[in-house]
């Protein structure tokens, strides 16, 4: 079934689960050996009642220095999530894969939203898969792969490289045929820390392209760059990047924690005579 989303009355957040025992933030929270879907249960219905409007599960760590895991294995990490969240959550499951073999599984299990960390670049087949479901996408940048990306990444100006990367990707996507793109300057893949604050300072630029912007700083290393924070405590420096993220354009953040995030974004939709 096709869906398209209006992204512009309102900033719109997507709560993450990562079903994996390493990702940077909650790998091991919901994946120990095999899924835990109670936790996923109570804690999806937990965001959806905060105000969550969209769910992002992956099954592959992509934090700097990560290995690539198996199609397989990516498969029954979150397949039996989807397949348990779809009857019980009311807002739409995005999947965080760029295999095109885990997105079509994921698509047919009840996920709606494709969410590539390549831009489409890593496998030339998931445009196609994503147009036969009538999917949405999400079209992220990345220098390099989650293996190499923080080994010395450089720019001669960050944000138009990222904005042609992105805006070639968003080719790729409309002559596939997908209907709602939405795209992702990938703060955190492949960038500096002056890289990523640059990318959020002049987030507006890649308003320009006419799709929405997704914006992804949640308790990201480039916070404790400047706070010192580790990850259980770079809550504040998640809502103040959220925060001028959106009035520099953002249309969804990407977020672990709902509740609090979704308040900050009230606050500055109403600010900007958003909402």
């Amino acid at each position: 079934m096709e869906r398209t989303y209006d992204l512009s009355a309102r900033t719109y957040v997507m709560g993450i689960f990562n079903i994996t025992p390493d990702s940077f933030s909650d790998g091991g929270i919901y994946f120990s050996g095999k899924p835990d879907l109670k936790k996923v249960m109570e804690d999806a219905l937990k965001m959806e009642m905060e105000g969550a409007d969209f769910i992002d599960i992956g099954g592959e760590s992509t934090r700097p220095g990560s290995d690539k895991i198996s199609v397989d294995e990516e498969l029954e990490r979150v397949i039996p999530v989807i397949s348990a969240l779809r009857s019980k959550v009311n807002i739409p499951i995005s999947i965080d894969t760029y295999k095109s073999e885990v997105a079509e599984e994921a698509l047919k299990a009840g996920a709606c939203i494709v969410n590539d960390i390549s831009g489409f670049r890593f496998d030339s087949k998931l445009p196609e898969v994503t147009a036969k479901y009538k999917a949405s996408c999400i079209l992220m940048h990345i220098k390099g792969t989650p293996k190499n990306m923080q080994t010395d990444p450089v720019y001669d100006d960050v944000v138009k490289e990222v904005f042609e990367y992105l805006k070639s990707s968003a080719v790729i996507a409309r002559e596939a045929g997908i209907k709602q793109i939405i795209i992702d300057p990938g703060i955190g893949f492949g960038k500096t820390l002056e890289n990523n604050l640059d990318l959020i300072r002049n987030l507006y630029q890649f308003t320009k392209t006419g799709y929405p912007v997704l914006l992804g700083t949640s308790r990201k290393s480039f916070i404790s760059g400047i706070s010192e924070a580790p990850v259980d405590q770079r809550l504040e420096g998640t809502i103040a990047s959220n925060v001028i993220g959106i009035m520099n354009g953002a249309d969804i953040i990407r977020v672990h924690d709902v509740k609090e995030n979704c308040k900050a974004a009230k606050i500055a939709d109403r600010i900007l005579n958003k909402a």
